[in-house]
């Protein structure tokens, strides 16, 4: 009975690996400029591939570590958001961001390896730091008129919701899906990241 719950997991993360390869292939609609209201920044964070993975990390993370890492997240996501408003870009910001779905999922590899998790300061600045990318990534694209105001409740919504919901799902499954999850998104995020560089080449 083992080994067949072991092989039913091990299908559906396969499966789970398979669809994100074809994802990745996929352009990212959540990047460009955005329209604004609520409903396109409530989609905003989810029709992105990256800001989406990420989202489902920082859930993993705080359901693994520590429930705290939520707060760092969103305290990121303002930072970010703000420098990301204000017109502050960072060279390779489209890399970066899909190298910290790794940073998230790596952290959780680590702290599972090492059996202890590491100290707060250092889970929650990782965290706050790969969130603050993708937020700046948000800042840059989102609308600068009165349709600002829902657009970013909109996409805060989407973001607790994703975040929230992944956070409480593996809170009630056992910790293996938490770390094959995490080897899932550290192969996603690091294929992502070469992705620019596969279609220079094309």
């Amino acid at each position: 009975m083992t080994n067949l719950s072991g092989l039913r997991s091990w299908t559906l993360l396969g499966s789970a690996a398979a669809l994100g390869f074809v994802l990745i292939g996929q352009p990212a609609q959540a990047h460009g400029l955005a329209h604004g209201g609520l409903a396109p920044g409530f989609l905003h964070p989810i029709t992105g591939v990256d800001h989406l993975l990420l989202l489902i990390g920082v859930g993993a993370a705080a359901s693994s570590l520590s429930a705290r890492l939520l707060l760092w997240a969103f305290a990121g996501a303002l930072l970010g958001g703000l420098a990301g408003a204000m017109g502050f870009a960072l060279p390779l910001a489209e890399v970066l961001a899909a190298l910290a779905i790794s940073a998230v999922a790596l952290l959780i590899l680590r702290s599972a390896r090492e059996g202890r998790r590491p100290g707060l300061g250092f889970a929650g600045a990782v965290v706050a730091g790969a969130v603050a990318l993708h937020a700046l990534l948000h800042g840059l694209e989102a609308p600068a008129d009165p349709t600002a105001v829902g657009w970013w409740l909109g996409a805060l919504a989407a973001s607790v919701l994703v975040c929230g919901g992944s956070f409480l799902a593996l809170r009630r499954l056992p910790p293996v899906w938490t770390l094959r999850l995490a080897l899932l998104l550290a192969v996603l995020g690091g294929g992502l990241a070469l992705a620019p560089a596969g279609l220079a080449l094309r």
